[in-house]
């Protein structure tokens, strides 16, 4: 009895594992890896305690519950919830009209790492740094304007 629920337990660990990769961390494969080698180990598992008849059987009964769930899944728009329905659309310093010129100072209001938010004449732009970490609050000026793209760097 005791064979029967640990092997029911790896099977059901191993898919929610596999759903897990599927719905929340797309793309690291290594969850989605662990919950097949789970399922994979569970069957095997019953192949070598009970044989081959007792083997196909959870085999296809596993197969058929993972089909039925992934079909439950996507008829209900249980997948919808978690889809990401907006896209961004706007881009940096696009509305606003930089009027800055090499050597206007500022100060950070964000860490720059080495992107963030700098303040010159009661303004806030996004800048960047030439690739230091900078800290917030500190005096920064601009050493280059191309492109809407403002690079600073700390005053010492």
């Amino acid at each position: 009895m005791i064979i029967w629920i640990a092997i029911i337990s790896l099977i059901l660990i191993g898919l929610a594992l596999v759903v897990i990769e599927l719905i929340f961390i797309p793309g690291t494969t290594v969850v989605g890896i662990i919950g097949v080698i789970c399922v994979g180990f569970g069957l095997v598992l019953v192949f070598n305690n009970f044989g081959t008849t007792a083997g196909w059987t959870v085999t296809g009964v596993t197969g058929v519950f993972s089909l039925g769930v992934l079909i439950y899944a996507f008829r209900s728009g249980a997948w919808n919830k978690f889809a990401l329905k907006q896209t961004i659309d706007s881009r940096v310093n696009e509305d606003i009209p930089i009027d800055l010129e090499i050597g206007d100072e500022g100060i950070t209001r964000s860490a720059l790492r080495p992107i963030g938010k700098g303040e010159f004449k009661d303004r806030e732009y996004e800048v960047r740094s030439l690739g230091e970490l900078v800290d917030s609050n500190t005096r920064i000026k601009v050493i280059k304007v191309d492109n809407r793209k403002i690079f600073v760097e700390p005053i010492n």
